[in-house]
């Protein structure tokens, strides 16, 4: 399946990413607040891309590679801890660094929100944010999503354990959001496991 906008594309990463995700998640900048990271070799991105069809097929992780019309893949984006019954997933994204503060969270989210919410049949999407990480609590509501409070102990990082931020973007609130404007195509089917409505 491949999502595209004006200037990306989502589109699942294939071997042949390796070394891009290799150079993009390398750096520590990127990989701060994250329960991985940085990678020190390509076998870490490479056993990462090897699971995805399987994590994809049975529910369990969608991952996608934000791909820029110009300059190939600059980040991911994707969806995880699925509630079939309650039709809600989690969002988390990340992108490198030069594309921070580029417009490209913005797109990128919409077009993943699309899919979840035209597409997938999702009535509610979360996000989370390490409490120290202002750059993305700010990035979630620039888009649209609602602050809801904070989950101690959350994430664990090795042995710490880290606080976090819970974010909120209902199918009703995004249908009158800016990211609902953004003209979204698609190619290809959703993976059945995903469907929900």
């Amino acid at each position: 399946m491949i999502v595209r906008g004006p200037t990306l594309e989502l589109r699942y990463a294939t071997a042949d990413d390796v070394p891009r995700l290799f150079e993009l998640g390398a750096d520590a900048s990127v990989t701060r607040f994250f329960s991985w990271g940085p990678y020190a070799s390509e076998s870490e991105p490479s056993a990462y891309v090897a699971g995805l069809e399987e994590r994809r097929a049975r529910g369990e992780q969608l991952d996608f590679l934000i791909v820029h019309r110009d300059d190939g893949p600059i980040g991911v984006t994707g969806l995880s801890e699925l509630a079939k019954r309650d039709r809600r997933a989690t969002v988390g994204s990340w992108l490198g660094s030069e594309w921070w503060g580029s417009g490209a969270n913005f797109e990128s989210k919409a077009l993943i929100t699309a899919l979840a919410f035209r597409r997938l049949g999702m009535h509610r999407l979360t996000a989370w944010a390490n409490t120290r990480n202002g750059r993305s609590q700010a990035a979630l509501e620039r888009v649209g999503f609602r602050r809801e409070g904070v989950l101690a102990a959350w994430h664990r990082h090795g042995d710490a354990y880290h606080d976090v931020v819970v974010f909120s973007l209902l199918a009703s609130a995004w249908e009158g959001s800016p990211l609902a404007g953004v003209e979204v195509g698609f190619d290809g089917s959703a993976p059945e496991a995903f469907v929900v409505g």
